[in-house]
């Protein structure tokens, strides 16, 4: 038997996927064990008790001066302006890119500066919005938006593109006119594959999202960490790490129940 063809059951599925945590783990117990051996007061590879008892300052335990809960704090921080930032280039992408993707006239004059400016590196333009907009929020959203609107409007565009062109003849047939076809027809079909789309950007956004905070910012995740660093503090950067790529999880788990309970016709035929 072809090893394309050999299919693991769900347990086996399980067990295959947690084999690389698993293995992470463990080489990651045997090198900090190896070096808190070596130097007690070592840095570099905190073991779990010291992580844990530093996520329960973080997160248990109010901050003196504030009252806050750090950690909490910081997540709350950050998760609002990475979800304002996400619904804005969510909903930019979707009307550009199904003008951009339908309307021949619209890719002519705005396809070749969509792909140009996508080219551009985001952090880049940090400074600049930082002059421009202040230390501030706003910076901060402009970044997310503009390192994954334009990627999220080119993959919506080809997407649009891809579309069988006999759905599109025959609305026009039955006499449909452009915005009943791009209402109707096109953005039914775009909608969960915008949800596939925004997915690959969680990572990015995430990116973007901590590089502004490592700058400028009084609080967020990225703050934090860049915070402590000072202190070599890597029994707090850790858990952080470990927090963020949580959520990251979670927000990509979101979205795709979402895409399974609000369009299953697309789900199913994918699977079939």
């Amino acid at each position: 038997m072809r090893l394309l063809n050999i299919k693991p059951d769900r347990t086996w599925s399980f067990a295959l996927a947690a084999l690389p945590f698993a293995a992470l783990i463990g080489a990651y117990l045997i090198g900090s064990g190896m070096r808190l051996a070596e130097n007690p007061n070592d840095k570099l590879l905190p073991s779990f008790n010291a992580m844990l008892d530093a996520f329960r300052h973080m997160a248990l335990t109010p901050d003196p001066r504030s009252g806050n809960y750090l950690m909490w704090s910081d997540t709350l921080s950050s998760l609002s302006l990475l979800l304002t930032a996400l619904a804005i280039s969510t909903f930019i992408a979707l009307v550009f890119g199904i003008l951009i993707g339908l309307l021949p006239i619209a890719g002519t004059t705005f396809g070749p500066v969509v792909a140009v400016a996508s080219m551009v590196p985001p952090l880049a333009l940090l400074p600049i919005l930082f002059i421009v907009l202040g230390l501030g929020d706003g910076a901060k959203i402009a970044l997310i938006v503009i390192g994954t609107t334009l990627k999220l409007i080119r993959d919506m565009a080809l997407r649009v593109k891809d579309i069988p062109s006999e759905l599109l003849i025959k609305a026009q047939t039955l006499g449909a006119s452009t915005w009943q076809i791009a209402l109707r027809v096109v953005l039914p079909q775009m909608l969960p594959r915008l949800i596939d789309s925004v997915r690959l950007e969680i990572g990015p956004a995430w990116l973007f999202l901590i590089a502004a905070e490592a700058i400028a910012a009084d609080s967020g995740l990225g703050y934090r960490i860049f915070l402590v660093r000072r202190y070599l503090a890597m029994d707090v950067i850790i858990p952080y790490v470990i927090w963020i790529t949580l959520l990251a999880f979670l927000m990509d788990l979101g979205l795709r129940l979402l895409q399974r309970k609000a369009f299953p016709w697309f789900a199913g035929a994918r699977t079939a």
